[in-house]
């Protein structure tokens, strides 16, 4: 359902690969394709230019991808030192990690190519003299929303504008991105809706739904002045249910078939301004929505009150006393099912409230349950309902049965 920093590249590229790709070929020592472990760890320098001729487009290439570490090493260094720097292929060879296709155009005996190179973040700060440690956001939930035609949409559809964030390479992000495929229950929990919705209830349970402390908004809103022509895209970035905002922006393409171009330049923009952000303190998460409701504890009983026999005693025998909360466990294949649910123990007479507190689709989910009477009144009464109850110290596992049997009247005798 959702996925993380990739930890893996992909292989070798074909020696037909296509121009604007964006492969990530993974380098080993000696210039042979590896998988290296802990790409999640590297500098990673974006937008080396190299045009190599050479006998083949193989070599060319090989040729164009060690000039793009030459390239890449003495960028790194610009950056992080001030000054640029140069090792031997050698040396390069033991710290590059990756490299990445951005664009690329392969001929008989030439290529032309914008390329990124990874470098080993353990290795190099050690070769550079710089700090390597990183600080992290907490997991965040991306909703990425696409206004097109007026609609708004998150998951409902498939969207160039999710797609393009499934794209990034966070490796060198300090965000903990959450992203979703979109797939199931996805597009029933977070959509277009759901973004204008500021109740930190709701959102606190989808939020423990994908392991996420936080959310953050990435909008962008597209104007075309005709099928096919210009488009203009108006993107924002906001931070929380009450959409914060972190930045906002526009871009432009005069060609419809440039769309994922555009979606990518943008997306690397709004995460630099999430990056920038958590480096600011701007992005902490939201006290309200980290906070817990409390939860109903029964009343204290007085000394004197033990004392007196109860005028209930199923209620004694079950182990909660009147008017006081209990847990209900339902099965929950689906969202209708969580509500469906919720609906049939709210309607029993005597329940005060049932509110969802842990939710699990696809499991079995938790009601908490306010009911005027004891917990054994409870279970008869859902039991007439259809209901298949099994009991237990403060809590009862229902599931949906067979509809009640009439008693058989007793013969007179």
């Amino acid at each position: 359902m959702q996925f993380r920093r990739p930890k893996t590249v992909l292989g070798a590229l074909s020696a037909l690969a296509l121009a604007g790709a964006g492969i990530m070929a993974a380098r080993g020592q000696g210039g042979a394709p590896a998988a290296p472990a802990g790409v999640a760890g590297s500098f990673e320098v974006s937008g080396v230019k190299v045009d190599v001729s050479g006998k083949s487009a193989d070599i060319a290439r090989q040729g164009g991808w060690r000039i793009a570490q030459r390239k890449g090493w003495s960028m790194l260094s610009q950056q992080l030192t001030g000054k640029p720097g140069s090792l031997s292929d050698s040396a390069l060879d033991a710290i590059v990690t990756g490299i990445v296709v951005e664009r690329e155009q392969i001929g008989p005996n030439r290529y032309i190519a914008s390329l990124g190179v990874q470098f080993d973040r353990a290795k190099a700060g050690s070769i550079l003299g710089v700090s390597i440690a990183v600080t992290h956001s907490p997991p965040m939930l991306l909703v990425p929303l696409q206004y097109s035609g007026g609609v708004g949409q998150v998951f409902e559809r498939d969207t160039a504008w999710a797609r393009a964030w499934n794209r990034l390479r966070a490796a060198g992000s300090t965000i903990d991105y959450v992203r979703l495929r979109g797939t199931g229950a996805d597009r029933l929990l977070v959509n277009g809706g759901q973004t204008l919705r500021r109740g930190r209830n709701w959102w606190r349970t989808i939020l423990d739904q994908y392991g996420a402390v936080d959310m953050l908004v990435a909008e962008v809103q597209l104007r075309r002045d005709y099928p096919g022509g210009p488009i203009v895209g108006v993107f924002s970035a906001t931070h929380g249910p009450d959409k914060d905002p972190i930045t906002s922006f526009a871009l432009r393409i005069d060609n419809g078939d440039a769309i994922d171009a555009l979606f990518d330049t943008a997306v690397t923009r709004i995460d630099k301004a999430y990056q920038s952000a958590l480096t600011d303190g701007r992005l902490h998460t939201d006290a309200v929505l980290a906070a817990r409701p409390p939860v109903a504890q029964p009343a204290p009983v007085e000394a004197e009150e033990v004392a007196t026999p109860t005028p209930m005693p199923s209620a004694e025998a079950s182990g909660v006393a009147a008017g006081t909360s209990l847990s209900v466990q339902v099965d929950t294949p689906n969202a209708a099912a969580v509500n469906a649910s919720e609906s049939a123990v709210r309607g029993v007479p005597g329940v005060r409230s049932a509110t969802t507190t842990s939710l699990a689709l696809g499991g079995i989910s938790v009601i908490r349950v306010s009911y005027e009477g004891p917990q054994a009144a409870l279970r008869a009464a859902l039991e007439a309902r259809g209901w298949n109850v099994q009991e237990g110290p403060g809590v009862l596992r229902i599931r949906r049965g067979a509809a009640p049997q009439a008693s058989p009247t007793p013969k007179a005798q």
